[in-house]
């Protein structure tokens, strides 16, 4: 039985690797409102990790109680599939929602003129635009950038969802087997080493990706990142739901 667990152990790192290097939804959202968003590495990478346990803790979580259950492979592997239908389309609308929401965000970020009235009678105007934080000379008044509060921490939560929907569809299989023999070591030692390749391999790629693009100067198209993440999430959905990645 060792020997059995040995070659399941190594057939999820394989799995895990593939399976999320051939699934640009894994990484490629991550890189793009990394730039978009103007995140740290780090904090592209906690967010990274934690979109990643909640995608392989979910298909875990429905392995586990499948087993408990009595459930029947084909019957986890339907429930998987639905998920994954989800998944897809959640892609699809959050991409969708946020381009429009990113070139609705570059039109109105023009820059124009404010005339600021002070309670000793003097006004003083200045020139800005309500996407880029821009400080008032004001000695009764404290201003904050909306934009500070507005989708701060929206994005990762979003993702963090859609990521608990994509299932690991190979884990399932994987776990079933060692269950069937009445293996605990192995459904362990199965689910850590796919949960781990998938999440180190995800964190890698993104990482590597998110500093490559760091080099990239977009000039006349810096306004238009979020457009185009929104872009690039969209038709990562599409590749998903239609083509089979």
């Amino acid at each position: 039985m060792n020997s059995e667990i040995a070659i399941l152990s190594l057939t999820a790192a394989s799995l895990g690797f593939m399976h999320t290097l051939l699934g640009p939804d894994h990484y490629l959202p991550f890189v793009v409102l990394s730039k978009a968003r103007k995140w740290s590495k780090i904090k592209t990478i906690w967010i990274t990790i934690l979109c990643g346990i909640g995608h392989v803790g979910s298909s875990v979580l429905i392995g586990f109680i499948g087993i408990a259950a009595g459930v029947a492979l084909s019957k986890l592997e339907a429930f998987e599939s639905f998920r994954g239908n989800i998944a897809g389309w959640l892609f699809i609308g959050f991409g969708l929602a946020y381009a429009v929401w990113g070139l609705r965000r570059a039109f109105k970020n023009k820059p124009h003129t404010h005339a600021h009235f002070h309670l000793n009678g003097k006004k003083h105007v200045h020139e800005h635009t309500h996407f880029v934080d821009h400080t008032h000379l004001h000695t009764e008044e404290k201003t904050e950038s909306i934009e500070k509060i507005e989708y701060k921490n929206l994005t990762p939560w979003i993702l963090f969802v859609i990521f608990v929907f994509g299932p690991c569809e190979p884990l399932i299989p994987l776990l079933m087997f060692p269950a069937l023999q009445h293996s605990v070591w192995g459904v362990i030692s199965v689910t850590a080493v796919f949960g781990l390749v998938t999440i180190a391999t995800m964190t890698t790629i993104v990482l590597l990706m998110a500093t490559g693009i760091s080099f990239v100067k977009l000039e006349k198209l810096e306004k238009y990142t979020h457009a185009l993440a929104g872009s690039a999430i969209f038709f990562s959905g599409i590749a998903i739901q239609f083509m089979g990645l």
